[in-house]
Order: C-alpha cells, then structure tokens, then sequence
C-alpha cells in the first residue's frame, strides 16, 4: 500500500505518516484557519492530500475494516488504527489460535 501512494504522489503519503496539513494565517498575533477563499493553490494542493489519502486507503478495505475506520477525521488516523488491527505478532497470532480451538471446540454437528 505504501508503495502504490507514494508512486501516485509523495504528499498523499506524508498526509498519511504526519497530521495533515491545515493553512494558518495569524490575526492579532493568533493562528486562525484560513478559510478555502483564502488557500493558494499550492496550500490547496496540500490540503487535498488527505482526503485522496482516505479515498486510496479505504479502496483497499473489506467491509469490516471499512466500518472500522469510516469514523477518522484524517488518513493518518486511518492507517494507524489498520496498522494495529493487522498487526501480526506473536500475541496476536496466540490469541487467533485460541479464538480457534474454542470454536473448535464449540462446534457441534
């Protein structure tokens, strides 16, 4: 996944691994968000960023990971929840395997 978001672009995979970006311009010396009238077009791009980062990730997800992530605000949000869901350590990996043997075990004809 990874390598097919940098081959589209590499800003799309820095919205990923870093906060996306939000354009602040300062009124009396205090950051404000700047409102879409007031993005340059390079600003613009930037912001663009994550929502084609969250439109890639979740053409990627079966419906139960769908689900899982269709609540996050932002793509890195996204990725990291993925991140831990599919993890496979060994801890994750035991855990399967009892999940298993108790259905296994629970099953009756």
């Amino acid at each position: 996944m990874k390598i097919f978001i940098e081959s589209i672009d590499h800003g799309i995979w820095n919205a990923i691994v870093n906060d996306p970006y939000i354009p602040m311009s300062f009124m009396n010396g205090v950051p404000v968000e700047k409102s879409y009238e007031e993005l340059t077009d390079a600003e613009n791009k930037k912001v663009q960023y994550d929502c084609v980062a969250k439109n890639i990730i979740t053409y990627g997800l079966n419906l139960d990971e769908f689900f899982r992530v269709s609540q996050c605000s932002s793509a890195e949000e996204m990725w990291d929840i993925l991140v831990v869901t599919r993890e496979v350590t060994t801890n994750v990996k035991r855990a399967k395997k009892h999940a298993l043997i108790e259905e296994y075990k629970l099953f009756r004809m």
